[in-house]
């Protein structure tokens, strides 16, 4: 058939004439407990990968989400309750093995909370948990969740290397020395106290308060995060110590 304008075209084109994917978006929410990351999970109720745990999700609605960033915080304060003001998106994925009801795709986020955010729970959310991050990779996820959470803690540690990202799980006021423990405890790196303290500092990250708080022996200094957004990028990734060249083995 052939078309004398693009007009008369698209009023005669049906979506439906071609198949179609399925389409959702999942989210890895992280947060901060006791020294350790946690990541927020779901007990899938329905069919398929009943009864199994997996990341927050669902299907995109055409008529109801404007774009990818609507459907995937819709979903989530869906499943969960939670409204994150911080969403970003990690990686497109799609096949026809990831989904036994068909050829699926789905788009993944994630996000830093503070852990002591209210998780809702009623009849109308699915259940949710916050789980250690290492039992969690340990778990027989639903889907191929175990790939998207692994994907999403790898984009987190590529961003604590050269953005201020990890300080959205810090108090309003901090001491350096606890920053740098998140960043630490992310990276699951050691790292030069100097140099980090340094960074911080002159890049104008931070910015020092007349307050303190006893930690150990002494008074320890008290900062706060002194930029609007939390996207800000460092020149420079973060320098880890230098191995002892002299040591005697």
């Amino acid at each position: 058939m052939s078309f004398t304008s693009e007009q008369e075209y698209l009023s005669q084109y049906q979506a439906t004439d071609y198949p179609s994917p399925l389409m959702t978006v999942d989210m890895a929410i992280f947060a901060l407990n006791a020294g350790q990351l946690q990541i927020l999970l779901i007990k899938r109720s329905n069919y398929p990968a009943k009864d199994h745990w997996a990341l927050p999700g669902g299907f995109v609605d055409l008529k109801q989400d404007q774009d990818l960033m609507a459907s995937a915080k819709r979903k989530l304060l869906q499943k969960t309750g939670v409204d994150s003001p911080y969403l970003e998106q990690v990686v497109s994925i799609g096949n026809a093995q990831r989904d036994p009801r068909g050829w699926s795709i789905t788009v993944l986020y994630f996000a830093l909370i503070d852990f002591n955010t209210v998780i809702q729970h009623n009849d109308h959310l699915e259940y949710s948990e916050w789980v250690n991050l290492t039992d969690a990779q340990d778990l027989d996820l639903a889907f191929d969740h175990a790939q998207l959470l692994q994907l999403a803690f790898e984009r987190l540690q590529n961003k604590t290397r050269y953005t201020t990202l990890p300080i959205r799980l810090m108090p309003d006021l901090f001491t350096l020395t606890e920053l740098q423990r998140i960043y630490e405890i992310i990276l699951g790196q050691s790292l030069e106290k100097k140099s980090f303290r340094r960074r911080m500092i002159e890049s104008g990250v931070v910015e020092q308060t007349a307050q303190h708080k006893i930690a150990g022996k002494r008074p320890a200094q008290l900062y706060r995060f002194a930029l609007q957004q939390y996207d800000f990028h460092f020149p420079r990734m973060l320098e880890y110590p230098r191995p002892n060249t002299n040591a005697i083995e």
